[in-house]
């Protein structure tokens, strides 16, 4: 209906009519509104205030604010409006986008609740604790007036249901980093990573949102029985990145390629002359390999085991046994050490069955010491 007042159009707004109106006073639970072109007072009950619970008209609008509001109710005095349902309808249609474009977008956390976080977004959006992070979160107080990036991941108008994840587009988040890493990523690389778990096999090392695996071979330079005898979870370490399978999203890394090799700078290490002790690693053929520095392995030839003559090393040698060797020659280029055992065995003493060998040359006197054996033959008979 309208009726003519001072010749301007006086209407009278009918329920579900939207209209404009200015905030003239706020009250407790209660907020008096001036409706444009009304002569009607309008009355905005606390409950149509907003989508969530509030405890004072003041937390949801202040005086003078314009609003747009929808007709609940028609009485003689007043008009009952609602500020809830003109953001509901608004925020139905924009939730839908959202929902069909997966958009990321901001809230501030209003409520914290049993189960989960509420946000105001015209309409209840409800983050269950379970979609709140990609952890185990224990205590959520901290995070009501924290603004998140959400996404719609469950919308039911009819049921006033809205759905929304945090961890979605955490979870987003790494999936885009983690594949620009490994489209970008290149086999040589050096880079930092911190190791993130330990395997019987080996070592997972995160290099900027995705994980690679060093395998227990590539831990060190020497054997390793056990990866967290070299490396800790949480420790940064150098990583070489050794292949990337970008179809089945693995890397392969090595701790081993960023260190210093067992047989750098070998040649101050280790000297001609230089008496050491080792262990014997290898029986070959030709000899036993010793360990004489973590990763340095030296030969001791067959012939430099023993002070007698050996068919086979392991006459005189077992694997594991610790020995002590003398370096004959150190060659850095080719890593290769030259070491003995016998060099530093006692030359053993002369036996009976030596002497029976041996063939004296000519004495100056003109006799040979058969001659003498003789001669003390015959007076014994």
């Amino acid at each position: 209906m309208a009726e003519e007042m001072n010749d301007v159009e006086v209407l009278t707004p009918e329920v579900g009519d939207v209209v404009k109106g200015t905030v003239t006073k706020v009250e407790e639970k209660q907020v008096i509104v001036e409706i444009d072109n009304c002569k009607h007072t309008g009355i905005i009950p606390i409950s149509e205030l907003s989508s969530l619970h509030i405890e004072k008209a003041s937390d949801s609008v202040k005086e003078n604010e314009e609003l747009e509001l929808k007709v609940q109710k028609v009485e003689e005095e007043a008009i009952i409006l609602s500020k809830r349902a003109i953001d509901a309808d608004k925020a139905w249609d924009d939730l839908e986008e959202k929902f069909q474009s997966k958009e990321v977008f901001e809230s501030e956390v209003k409520d914290v609740v049993k189960g989960g976080l509420v946000v105001d977004l015209g309409v209840r959006g409800f983050i269950p604790a379970s979609l709140v992070e990609t952890h185990f979160v224990e205590d959520f107080s901290d995070y009501k007036g924290k603004t998140l990036s959400l996404m719609v991941v469950e919308l039911d108008k009819e049921k006033n249901r809205v759905i929304l994840s945090h961890r979605a587009v955490v979870e987003k988040e790494q999936t885009d980093k983690k594949q620009q890493l490994l489209d970008s990523i290149q086999a040589g690389e050096v880079l930092e990573g911190t190791v993130q778990r330990l395997t019987d096999f080996g070592a997972f090392v995160d290099i900027g949102g995705v994980d690679g695996l060093v395998h227990i071979s590539q831990l060190s330079h020497t054997h390793v029985d056990k990866p967290s005898d070299v490396v800790e979870e949480g420790q940064k370490v150098q990583v070489k990145v050794l292949s990337v399978d970008r179809d089945n999203e693995r890397i392969s890394l090595s701790i081993k390629e960023t260190l210093p090799g067992p047989w750098a700078d070998i040649s101050n290490k280790v000297k001609s002359g230089d008496v050491l002790e080792g262990a014997v690693k290898r029986l070959v053929s030709f000899g036993a390999f010793v360990e004489i520095l973590p990763g340095v392995e030296g030969l001791v030839h067959i012939s430099q085991i023993s002070n007698k003559h050996i068919g086979t090393p392991n006459e005189e040698l077992d694997e594991g046994q610790t020995v002590k060797v003398k370096v004959l020659d150190v060659n850095e280029s080719e890593q290769r050490i030259s070491l003995s055992i016998r060099e530093l065995q006692e030359a053993p003493k002369a036996t009976e069955n030596d002497y029976k060998n041996y063939q004296p040359k000519e004495e100056s006197s003109g006799f040979q010491l058969g001659d003498l054996i003789g001669d003390q033959l015959k007076k014994l008979k």
